[in-house]
C-alpha cells in the first residue's frame, strides 16, 4: 500500500522487457491478454531460461517476439538475416515463421550465448533454418557486398546488436536487402533517453550509444532509398523497406 492509503499500481513481470509504456499495468495486460497466452511453448521455455542469464535485459522482450514472428509471416520471408542473438529469443521466432526451407544467417560475437538457447531451437525442430556464424559481423558483410550473388538476397534482416556499427551495418545491408525487403533496427528509441534533457541521470552505457542512436534515427529519416515506420514497440523498432 502507498502511503496515502492507495493501492500501487501492478508491476509488470517481463523480464528484460524494454517497454516505453508509461503503465506497468498496460503493459502486463498486453503480455496477458495478447502475448502469453499465444507465445509457442518452446519460446516460452527459452524466455524462462534467458531470464535467468545475468545479461538478461539484452533479450528481445515478449511482445516484439510476437511482432516479428508475425510481421515475418506478412512480408513471405524466406532468406534472413540477424546481427546479434544472445540467447536466441528473436532468432527462434524467426525461424518459427519461416517456411520448413528457409533460412537464418545468424551473426554474434558470442556462441556461449546462443549455445543457451540452441536445445530449445533444436527441440523445436528449427534449427536446420540456422546458419551461425561466431565473429565480427562488418568483415562478413564485406565478403558479401563483394560478391554479386548475395546483392537483394534477403527478404529480411534484424539487426539488434552494437549501437555504434548501426550506421555502419546500415551501408552494407541496404545492398543485401531485396527491393521490397525489410530491415529491421531495435533499440531505436534506447531506453526512452533520446528526449532526456542533457542533465538527465542516465546509466552509462545509456548515455554512451544515445548519440549513435541519434545520429542512425536522422540518417534513415533521410535515407530515400527506403521506407521507413518507427514503432514504439519494445525498445523501439524502425522498419525499413528497400524501395530503390
Amino acid at each position: 500500500m502507498a502511503a496515502t492509503g492507495e493501492t500501487q499500481p501492478a508491476k509488470h513481470q517481463e523480464v528484460g522487457h524494454k517497454s516505453l509504456l508509461q503503465s506497468d499495468a498496460l503493459y502486463q495486460y498486453i503480455l496477458e491478454t495478447s502475448v502469453y497466452p499465444r507465445e509457442p511453448e518452446s519460446m516460452k521455455e527459452l524466455r524462462e531460461v534467458t531470464a535467468k542469464h545475468p545479461w538478461n535485459l539484452m533479450t528481445t522482450s515478449a511482445d516484439e517476439g510476437q511482432f516479428l514472428n508475425l510481421l515475418l509471416k506478412l512480408i513471405n520471408a524466406k532468406n534472413t538475416m540477424e546481427i546479434g542473438v544472445y540467447t536466441g529469443y528473436s532468432l527462434l521466432s524467426t525461424a518459427l515463421a519461416l517456411p520448413e526451407d528457409g533460412k537464418i544467417l545468424a551473426l554474434d560475437i558470442n556462441r556461449e550465448n546462443y549455445e543457451i538457447g540452441l536445445p530449445i531451437i533444436e527441440k523445436a525442430g528449427v534449427a536446420h533454418k540456422i546458419d551461425f556464424r561466431e565473429g565480427p559481423a562488418l568483415p562478413l558483410l564485406d565478403e558479401m557486398i563483394g560478391d554479386e550473388k548475395f546483392h537483394g538476397s534477403f527478404d529480411f534482416i534484424f539487426v539488434d546488436a552494437d549501437k555504434d556499427n548501426y550506421l555502419n551495418y546500415h551501408k552494407r545491408l541496404i545492398d543485401l536487402v531485396k527491393i521490397g525487403g525489410v530491415i529491421g533496427y531495435d533499440n531505436t528509441l534506447w531506453n526512452g533517453s533520446l528526449v532526456a534533457p542533457p542533465d538527465a541521470p542516465l546509466r552509462k552505457y545509456v548515455r554512451y550509444y544515445r548519440d549513435f542512436v541519434l545520429e542512425l534515427n536522422k540518417a534513415l529519416a533521410a535515407d530515400s532509398r527506403v521506407e521507413i515506420c518507427q514503432l514504439p514497440v519494445g525498445d523501439g523498432i524502425t522498419l525499413c523497406r528497400r524501395i530503390s
